[in-house]
């Protein structure tokens, strides 16, 4: 079957944040959104099979994951990243972002320290000062545009007393898809401090064609036992909305301890069609995923081929990894606030500002790729006029 991303789907007056809060965070109803990270393409259509299926049956009581369920995610990971894990390592989660606040208060107290790389998606930063743990900051390093490890610096970090790093990989914003070399330097670096590892994976399903995914709990049976993996159906298959993500350690007791803050808030059963829509995905979404992964490629295809006409105002690199790209806009010379008011007002767009991520994120902006090429052509069109009338 060959589906169309091309459509466009009007999405709003559906208590679309993407759509229906334009008003709210951006002051314009009128930009086009490219910010939070959602798609504006069709959820796959076995998924939304499976999910009128159920809803067949009127009655929608309490439910849990069966083993079909578990099976479809145990092959996934096989299948798509030659990783290998048992039914007994996974747990549930009702997204990713709860997910790392309750691996913080399962493996850490107050007053640790717990590492994060900025520039990173923000509610990273959340997660640890929210519950009176240290924040302490591994900037990734600059240089044209590509992001790479500061080594020494997270070693100073963990030798410092940091008791978790929470890593994200692929990396968001960056869009980095991190290489096995460097994963396991960083890991090594780790478990010589005996610093725990969190994991957030979400985009690992979303690498740009010529890049690939490493499992960090895949390195070796040493990082595995000092990682908590944490994934999801949400990003690959448009499904957000239905809050469900998986939890996977292969070490007992750290399993254990996850489970027992995730029993103790009591929001381990999920929903039903939450459930559904991820074992349905997991198990027959494959071929609609290839499609989309070709799409996104040829989005990224007309971003590039942007930046001779963009160049002078803003540098970019081509995303490994995720639907979204980092823009730098540091030529302009604006400060943070002016570049805001500068994209929303005169270009029409609604962005994520690059400050919403930390330390490094000052003069960019972040823009999502995940609809359909028009939009994308329309939304370039519209910065390049605006840099031209303005700079």
């Amino acid at each position: 079957m060959k589906y169309n991303f091309d459509e466009i789907i009007p999405r709003e007056n559906t208590n679309s944040i993407k759509y229906d809060l334009r008003s709210e965070i951006f002051g314009n109803p009128d930009v086009i959104p490219m910010w939070v990270a959602d798609m504006d393409f069709r959820t796959p259509d076995v998924v939304i099979d499976a999910m009128q299926q159920r809803c067949k049956h009127e009655i929608m009581g309490y439910s849990f994951r069966d083993d079909d369920y578990h099976t479809a995610l145990i092959q996934w990971l096989k299948r798509r990243h030659n990783y290998t894990i048992e039914k007994e390592w996974i747990a549930f989660a009702p997204g990713i972002v709860p997910a790392l606040n309750m691996a913080v208060l399962a493996f850490t107290q107050p007053g640790d320290a717990i590492i994060v790389q900025p520039p990173v998606y923000f509610p990273f930063f959340g997660a640890v000062t929210e519950h009176n743990r240290k924040l302490i900051l591994n900037p990734l390093i600059r240089h044209n545009d590509y992001y790479t490890m500061d080594y020494d610096n997270l070693e100073q970090c963990c030798c410092d007393g940091a008791r978790m790093l929470i890593l994200c990989n692929p990396h968001n914003p960056v869009s980095r898809a991190w290489t096995p070399d460097e994963l396991t330097r960083m890991s090594e670096i780790c478990l010589r401090y005996n610093v725990l590892m969190i994991s957030d994976e979400i985009h690992a399903d979303l690498v740009q064609r010529g890049h690939k995914h490493t499992v960090l709990a895949s390195l070796s049976e040493k990082v595995a036992n000092q990682t908590i993996t944490m994934t999801a159906a949400s990003k690959t298959f448009n499904l957000a909305g239905l809050a469900t993500a998986a939890v996977i350690a292969s070490n007992p007791q750290l399993l254990q301890s996850y489970n027992q803050v995730l029993n103790a808030i009591h929001v381990g059963m999920g929903n039903i069609f939450g459930n559904i829509s991820t074992r349905a995905a997991y198990s027959k979404g494959e071929p609609w995923l290839e499609q989309l992964l070709d799409y996104l490629h040829e989005n990224v295809n007309l971003l590039m081929s942007f930046q001779p006409r963009l160049q002078q105002w803003v540098s970019y690199r081509a995303p490994e990894a995720t639907y979204m790209a980092w823009l730098n806009f540091s030529k302009l010379g604006l400060d943070d606030e002016a570049l805001n008011k500068f994209i929303i007002n005169e270009a029409g767009l609604g962005l994520n500002a690059g400050i919403q991520f930390g330390a490094g994120g000052e003069g960019h902006m972040r823009i999502n790729l995940a609809c359909p090429k028009s939009t994308v052509e329309k939304a370039l069109t519209q910065l390049e006029q605006a840099l031209l009338k303005h700079f």
